[in-house]
């Protein structure tokens, strides 16, 4: 087979692999709820940018990045960042200059975004699907595809929070995202626990 050939092939089964996992996955939800109180560019580019990273941490380090980083710890920070985040919104009130505090907050959405999408799929089942294809095909090849795969499901989240969610109530999304990241938290807790 050729290599270009091989590229494309290695891509495409990667692309369908990881698209199919992380349909209705955290990471997909996450993008969604933050997509709806916050602007969907800044939202796209903070979890694109994880999914790149870890992707590349994955097909480069792979099973070793596990043996560095407990996964326990990396599960607590992550319902850390979850508990945190779902408390203020619950706590945050509606904000009548909505597009001026989006505009100032921008970095620290897009941080949000990287941080909490980056701590929720280290070590998640995707990521080890990107180290397994990784030792049967080309790195680069399987890079590319996990990234599409990734990004596209990221953009179909925001592109669902932005339509679907974003016509509700303010208040009431704010308590909804609220509930949705402590819940997520005390899952990744659970988790942990039925795993020791």
């Amino acid at each position: 087979m050729n290599l270009p050939l091989e590229l494309f092939s290695s891509s495409v089964l990667t692309f369908g692999v990881i698209l199919l996992a992380e349909i209705g996955d955290k990471s997909q939800l996450v993008c969604m709820t933050l997509a709806s109180k916050h602007r969907a560019k800044t939202v796209a580019i903070g979890a694109i940018t994880a999914f790149a990273l870890l992707n590349i941490l994955a097909v480069t380090v792979g099973g070793s990045l596990s043996q560095l980083i407990p996964k326990q710890w990396i599960t607590i920070a992550a319902a850390l960042l979850f508990a945190l985040f779902g408390l203020h919104s619950l706590l945050s009130k509606e904000d009548n200059e909505e597009g001026v505090s989006q505009m100032k907050s921008a970095r620290g959405v897009l941080l949000t975004t990287f941080m909490m999408i980056f701590l929720a799929e280290l070590g998640d089942k995707t990521q080890l699907a990107v180290i397994t294809l990784s030792t049967t095909h080309r790195p680069l090849a399987v890079w590319l595809g996990a990234t599409l795969a990734l990004a596209t499901s990221a953009l179909m989240g925001i592109y669902a929070g932005r339509k679907l969610l974003a016509r509700l109530n303010i208040n009431l999304l704010h308590r909804i995202s609220g509930l949705f990241f402590i819940g997520l938290a005390i899952l990744l807790l659970l988790d942990l626990y039925q795993s020791l």
